[in-house]
Order: C-alpha cells, then sequence, then structure tokens
C-alpha cells in the first residue's frame, strides 16, 4: 500500500458529543426535551441527515428538511471545537504512519468550511496533506468519486491505497474505487448496523491495528 485514507467523523474524530449537541439545541429551541446522547451517537456519521432523522423524524425531500438542515449546519458551527477530540489510539497511529513515510489523508462527507477548521483544530492537516470534502467533487460516499480524487491528488494508483471508515457506505466507497476498505469497529456504525456484513477487507478494533495489515507493526 502507498496510501492511507480515513473517513474523519467516526474514524479519526469522535464528534458525535457536538453534533448531538446541535440536535438537542434545536430541540431546545422548540420546547423539545433533550434526548439521550446514547439514542443520537449511533446517527453521527451520517451529520445533519442522521441528526435530524433521529431528533425530528425530518428525511430528505421534505419541505421542512432544507430549513433544518441550514439551521442545524449553523448551530454545529458554532460548537463544533467545543468537545470534539481525536479517537484514542488516533494519534500514535498517524505519527507510525509519518514515520513510515506513508503518505495519508482525509475524504469526508462533511462540506470544507466545517472539515477544514476542525481538522486543522485538531492537528490533522500540514502542508500537502489531502483533505477532500462533501463538496470537493459533485458526488458523496458511497459514490468514489471522493476517494479517487484524493488518491488523484496524492499521485497514488488506487489500487495502491486502502480506505478506512465507520459506515457501510465507506466500504461501498472504498470498492467502487477499487481501494482495500477497512471497517473502524470503534465509530459510530450507524443504528443496527452488522459491520460483518458490509464486505470489508478488514475489520479493526483500534486504530493501531492498521499497523499490522500494512506490515508496519
Amino acid at each position: 500500500m502507498r496510501a492511507v485514507l480515513f473517513d474523519l467523523d467516526g474514524t479519526l474524530i469522535d464528534s458525535a458529543p457536538d453534533l448531538a449537541a446541535a440536535a438537542n439545541a434545536m430541540r431546545g429551541r422548540r420546547g423539545l426535551p433533550a434526548l439521550p446522547y446514547a439514542r443520537l451517537r449511533p446517527h453521527a456519521s451520517s451529520g445533519a441527515r442522521g441528526l435530524l432523522r433521529a431528533a425530528f423524524d425530518a428525511e430528505p425531500g421534505q419541505d421542512r428538511y432544507a430549513a433544518l438542515r441550514d439551521e442545524f449546519i449553523a448551530v454545529y458551527a458554532g460548537l463544533m471545537l467545543e468537545r470534539t477530540a481525536l479517537f484514542p489510539g488516533v494519534s500514535e497511529l498517524l505519527l507510525r504512519l509519518d514515520a513510515a513515510a506513508l503518505a495519508w489523508g482525509i475524504v469526508t462527507n462533511k462540506a470544507l468550511r466545517l472539515a477544514e477548521p476542525l481538522a486543522a483544530s485538531l492537528g490533522l492537516l500540514a502542508p500537502g496533506r489531502v483533505l477532500v470534502g462533501g463538496d470537493s467533487t459533485p458526488h458523496f460516499k458511497p459514490h468514489p468519486a471522493p476517494l479517487l480524487e484524493a488518491a488523484r491528488r496524492m499521485g497514488c494508483d488506487p489500487a495502491g491505497c486502502v480506505y478506512v471508515g465507520d459506515d457501510l457506505r465507506d466500504i461501498a466507497a472504498g470498492r467502487a474505487a477499487g481501494m482495500a476498505a477497512f471497517a473502524a469497529s470503534w465509530g459510530y456504525l450507524g443504528e443496527g448496523a452488522e459491520i460483518g456484513a458490509w464486505g470489508a477487507d478488514a475489520i479493526l478494533a483500534r486504530p493501531i491495528e492498521l499497523l499490522n495489515w500494512l506490515e508496519l507493526a
């Protein structure tokens, strides 16, 4: 493998506390009680779409959805740096990849206006580091276009890349891009997820386990 690409939310960073707080802040504005964190966390990988479904039973295509989505993004942008942090073990993993001179980057469905300051605040950006967001190509994951764009920017053949993510769409995107696809079982996974049925090349219990598959351990 010549490069590793990571999903952001639920894979590198634990952003669920701030995403859940944004959803509950919106409920509070409407006089609704806060939902338990455990109920909201599984939806965090789906961003606004997942949180609005859990908090308001709102779906894309509904008349009210666009306004709720815009409100959610505005609320979240104001608090997204409060409790979000790297998952345990991620920092060590990335340091080991850097020490081995193995290129790595990020491919997320999060819009760049949110992903860039968030990644920068957690030390995930550096000169030349690839970050492909949800508005970097005309398509979102599970379409392979964002992953292929990241490989292009890194000058890597997709077949020489591995993509790590915590959602079924991450594995589907990796497969469609011709990359190895690893499931991050420490992530959010989605409600009722059966990670063993995703068709991942490997299921990682901890970030550092990736080194074994890359023969860097």
